[in-house]
């Protein structure tokens, strides 16, 4: 968490492209508030876990003065659609405002790198603390309180949240996870020996060796800038393999053209059981581990009981089939803290 000198950073104005739950609001007719303001993608994982504190600090704090907003800036094409948007903010409980940053004007103003970034802006307008990604959940919520305090409240405050998750705890170590991987040409990691050529469908071969941090294919794929897309005739399989380290997966998936259809899923060559499949994942009669496709999101794709590496395959007979990306969460390290 970053304190910044409050004389250097005055807060920028936001104008968003659309806004929910609330009218526009211009942050000077905030003043004498402490405001939250929260950089966020709903296909992002790690701003979908820091999104429980951001709705509690919002249920806690509303009334003593902090007002709460959410800035939602899409890494995909996809993400600019105000009804996806909707959709997701109904889903996900969401009661603040939330502008629409499209084009990236107000992240770019605000010089933001990662998904999620929190800013805390005090009572006059100045940006006083920063924080990317996850993270300094206590350390923020008293920073909230004392900007609370600040901005005139003289009430009690209630003791700041517990971690939701053992990995949010202070000192928590956590083992070193595969880093996120790209479908598209422009941040590519595909790692078959083929190459293929931007924007073009190309055939493809599973090498049956594999590199961490890679997607290999297997099937005939067409690749663009933001994804890759299976591009079979004649309805033949296609297969993605990816071979991580970590202990959950979680995929993002559009249906490009046709919908609701199904993704199979192993890993290790086996079909994921109920111990181990991600809350999106389903499984059929025949034992079969599938993803149902009905929407471009974040998928939930696998939960496994611990940290270790694994094989990833997905498989499925559907040209809608396009991944933009593949993410991965890791795991505590038992018995072991940090006091730094």
């Amino acid at each position: 968490m970053q304190i910044l000198p409050r004389q250097r950073h005055r807060t920028p104005e936001i104008y968003g492209d659309y806004w929910f739950n609330s009218d526009p609001i211009p942050l000077n007719a905030l003043r004498g508030y402490t405001i939250l303001l929260h950089f966020w993608d709903y296909t992002s994982i790690s701003s979908l876990r820091t999104l429980p504190y951001i709705k509690e600090w919002h249920k806690r704090y509303a009334d003593k003065g902090l007002f709460v907003i959410g800035v939602h800036s899409p890494s995909f094409a996809f993400g600019k659609d105000p009804l996806l948007v909707r959709k997701a903010i109904d889903r996900l409980g969401i009661k603040y405002p939330v502008v629409m940053d499209n084009d990236l004007m107000i992240w770019g103003s605000f010089g933001n790198r990662l998904w999620p970034t929190q800013y805390l802006i005090d009572k006059h307008g100045f940006i006083t603390i920063s924080h990317e990604g996850e993270g300094s959940y206590q350390n923020f919520e008293h920073s909230i309180q004392s900007l609370l305090v600040d901005s005139g409240f003289r009430g009690d405050y209630p003791l700041v949240m517990d971690p939701i998750r053992e990995m949010d705890k202070p000192g928590a170590l956590c083992y070193k996870l595969t880093p996120e991987i790209f479908g598209g040409y422009q941040r590519s990691n595909i790692g078959n020996i083929e190459g293929y050529v931007p924007e073009s469908t190309g055939h493809f071969e599973d090498p049956g060796l594999y590199l961490e941090g890679r997607i290999y294919l297997h099937g005939d794929w067409l690749i663009t800038r933001n994804f890759l897309k299976l591009n079979e005739s004649e309805g033949r399989e296609g297969r993605l393999i990816i071979p991580y380290k970590a202990k959950e997966v979680c995929a993002v998936i559009s249906p490009e053209g046709e919908s609701k259809f199904q993704i199979f899923v192993r890993q290790n060559d086996k079909y994921l059981s109920e111990q181990t499949k991600g809350d999106d994942v389903l499984i059929d009669d025949d034992g079969r581990s599938y993803v149902l496709v009905n929407e471009p999101r974040l998928y939930h794709i696998v939960n496994n009981l611990e940290y270790n590496e694994y094989k990833l395959t997905f498989s499925s007979r559907s040209n809608g089939f396009a991944l933009y990306s593949i993410s991965f969460v890791s795991s505590l390290i038992a018995d072991v803290i940090s006091y730094n």
